[in-house]
């Protein structure tokens, strides 16, 4: 049974997003502050965080910088909560490492969906061998990346989205291919949302985020030299 978070300091949201995953058969955790969901992500695991921005104390935005600078935490799936639909304020949270975000109010079947894709994408892998390209090596079954031989944090929507890159190599991925890749019912998506996951990964990739081509008003592909 997967573990999920919810560290949302809004009572009746909390329990409904409780009620909601709970019959899906997840076990929930409730957190109303960023604080204390930290002191026991410390010492223990879960498999999903749901993460509101707007938090009493410690903030959602300072809480994802802090996940992703763990080593234990650094891949762990994040979909952030927010009450702000502007595009600089989603930005600023997939640059700090969200995989995901949902703006309020939203569809608890959209959220759902959304749970089980990112889920599903930290537990299913296609059983194909260990992916090269120049000296970036990419290993689907353990989740890991490798740049020059030294392993690169990701997070699981970056890591995705590389793999697909890696694998489809010298063909264009559309922004809409890589969406529907990542699952979930998109019924609000901002037009960076792909970009921003792919400078990230980029900038990661240090010298080689060259090889990532942008296809102006396409999409991307992953260039081989």
């Amino acid at each position: 049974m997967n573990k999920i978070a919810i560290v949302e300091d809004e009572a009746d949201l909390r329990n409904l997003l409780k009620l909601h995953l709970e019959k899906e058969s997840y076990e929930i955790l409730q957190f109303v502050s960023g604080d204390s969901f930290l002191d026991f992500i410390d010492r223990n695991d879960v498999d999903l965080v749901i993460l509101d921005l707007m938090l009493p104390g410690t903030d959602g935005l300072e809480i994802c910088k802090i996940l992703r600078k763990n080593s234990k935490t650094k891949s762990l799936p994040i979909i952030m909560l927010t009450a702000k639909s502007s595009e600089a304020d989603i930005v600023v949270g997939l640059e700090l490492g969200a995989d995901d975000y949902m703006v309020k109010p939203f569809s608890m079947r959209e959220l759902i969906a959304r749970v089980k894709a990112l889920l599903r994408r930290t537990s299913n892998h296609e059983k194909h061998e260990i992916l090269r390209v120049d000296n970036i090596e990419l290993f689907p079954e353990r989740y890991l990346v490798k740049v020059d031989g030294q392993e690169i944090s990701f997070t699981t929507t970056e890591f995705q989205i590389l793999e697909m890159l890696m694998l489809k190599k010298d063909r264009v991925l559309t922004r809409n291919r890589i969406l529907e890749a990542l699952g979930g019912e998109r019924q609000y998506v901002i037009d960076r949302t792909v970009d921003v996951h792919v400078l990230n990964i980029r900038k990661k990739l240090g010298k080689y985020g060259r090889l990532i081509q942008t296809i102006r008003g396409v999409g991307y592909k992953m260039l081989e030299e």
